[in-house]
């Protein structure tokens, strides 16, 4: 769900770019956004990606299963474009046109900015254990 839409309920042309963006996502990590954890974070898929993207370590992300048979350069940009696609302002996202130009050539990526959802576990278990209503957090691009 795009950011725009889960805070103001607010729908754009580009709340579907979000939504590709993380099924692309999900699709290279082999994971899914909502229930992903890992062990050495709180982080949801998206804060993941962009942890590794930032680290220079987006092949890490990638999905085991997919071993030998990817071309690597191929599915690196998948995961460039994913991020784009998850900014938080519509007007930062491509546009689906675009997006498909992207997939078909080879040119530079803009940088992406950091997504803006990412799930604080620690709050969720802690508002869970209140009998409160789960609280997703939106960190902004800094």
């Amino acid at each position: 769900m795009s950011p725009e839409y889960a805070s103001e309920g607010l729908y754009s042309t580009k709340s579907d770019v979000f939504s590709f963006g993380v099924l692309v996502l999900e699709i290279v990590s082999g994971k899914r956004n909502r229930g992903f954890n890992h062990p050495d974070h709180d982080l949801n898929l998206l804060g993941h990606a962009w942890t590794l993207f930032m680290a220079d370590r987006s092949s890490e992300f990638i999905d085991a299963s997919m071993g030998n048979s990817c071309i690597l350069s191929e599915v690196l940009r998948s995961i460039h474009l994913g991020l784009l696609c998850v900014q938080r302002f519509p007007d930062d996202r491509p546009s689906m046109h675009s997006v498909a130009l992207i997939l078909g050539s080879e040119g530079a990526l803009p940088r992406p900015k950091e997504p803006c959802f990412f799930i604080d576990r620690n709050m969720m278990q802690a508002n869970s254990f209140s009998g409160t209503q789960s609280t997703i957090t939106l960190l902004e691009a800094r």
